[in-house]
């Protein structure tokens, strides 16, 4: 039996070793698969399936992206601005634009390329070119640019009038710097709203697509790839950021510029050839007026469309406050069945509309309602 003792205390305190190593410090039973040589293959398991796997929804953002992203470019802009240790100094900005035709022309924002001694654009396939700047639309945030490059794929145009509140939107861009990202969201509204630099942009695209700085002039698509929206500006909450609210210009109201950007470099902008005073309800009653709202004709332009359809000014002076009116005038309530009340309805009417086109415009002359006829002219500082 003595002889059998060390043999006992030794396996007794191999037993004690092995329990305070393995399970006390949470290790599992001795597998004794791990004692057998290894046959040194790594098994793996692998999916049985391949790209045909890929959803509906999956399969049309990769549609749009591949269908698009050979239309988008990267926008650097050079400016000069003064620093007083310094003298001038270059500021360098960046945005997006997409190629609109074969001829090189490219549309971005207006803020993307404002103040620039120097643009540059770069191609998907990260060839860059000088860029000229040919047109701009500071109220509408819109800028025309043109480079000289072969084999250029242009973006389909699409229609801004019949999106829908909860359609898909793709946004394809460069935030942050970040070449040929794209992000999707839904349309989130249809709103006017008003630009930083205090331009309105009427219908207004409201989207929930991750808009970040960079993605400025960028397009906005459809699920058919089509540009329905230039995207404009965010709601940052302060962090510089996205934050859920984006805004991208409407395609049509591009499109109805697009023309006196390319040939002119400027816009002509339809006018009425009024100068009008808006009236309220209030208003209304004191001069006893045949509607509540509208806009009161104070002067027509000498020569222009108002006066040429048979629109009469004011001849009667008074005073609003301090402020010197002209009465008597005809009352526009309607532009083409469009209820008017104010000059900002006017703008929205004429930035659907382009010089030398005709509209019906609806005014009371004393209690009588009348439709007058005209063909719009060009605007300088009337309505």
């Amino acid at each position: 039996m003595r002889h059998f003792r060390p043999v006992i205390w030794a396996a007794a305190l191999a037993a004690a070793f092995f329990f305070y190593t393995t399970y006390r410090h949470g290790g599992s039973p001795l597998n004794l698969g791990s004692w057998l040589p290894s046959s040194g293959k790594l098994e793996l398991t692998e999916a049985s399936h391949g790209s045909d796997s890929l959803d509906a929804e999956e399969q049309t953002n990769i549609a749009v992206y591949k269908k698009v992203s050979p239309s988008v470019v990267n926008i650097t802009s050079t400016a000069v601005s003064f620093n007083f240790f310094y003298g001038l100094m270059p500021q360098k900005g960046q945005g997006t634009g997409f190629v609109i035709d074969h001829e090189g022309h490219i549309v971005t924002n207006y803020h993307v390329v404002e103040g620039a001694r120097l643009v540059e654009v770069t191609l998907y396939n990260r060839k860059k070119y000088k860029a000229e700047i040919v047109g701009t639309d500071q109220p509408n945030d819109l800028a025309v640019l043109k480079i000289d490059a072969p084999n250029l794929t242009p973006a389909v145009l699409g229609d801004s009038h019949g999106l829908s509140v909860g359609q898909f939107v793709f946004a394809i861009g460069n935030p942050f710097g970040l070449n040929g990202t794209m992000t999707r969201g839904i349309v989130s509204s249809i709103r006017s709203v008003e630009s930083p630099e205090g331009a309105f942009i009427d219908d207004a695209i409201q989207t929930d697509a991750a808009i970040n700085p960079g993605n400025s002039g960028g397009p906005l698509l459809n699920s058919h790839g089509e540009v329905v929206g230039i995207n404009a500006m965010i709601t940052t909450g302060g962090a510089g950021q996205s934050a859920g609210v984006g805004f991208a210009i409407p395609i049509n109201t591009a499109k109805a510029v697009l023309g006196d950007l390319v040939s002119l470099g400027r816009v002509r902008r339809p006018a009425l050839g009024i100068n009008g005073l808006p009236i309220g309800p209030e208003l209304a009653s004191e001069l006893g007026l045949a509607a509540d709202t509208g806009v009161l004709i104070m002067q027509v332009t000498p020569g222009g469309a108002a006066e040429r359809a048979g629109l009469r000014g004011g001849t009667e002076r008074a005073y609003l406050g301090n402020t010197p009116i002209l009465l008597g005038g005809d009352l526009i309530v309607a532009i083409d069945g469009q209820e008017i009340e104010d000059l900002q309805d006017i703008a929205r009417v004429m930035n659907n509309h382009r010089t030398g086109d005709a509209v019906t415009v609806t005014v009371f002359r004393g209690k009588q309602k009348r439709d007058f006829k005209l063909t719009l002219g060009e605007a300088r500082q009337q309505a």
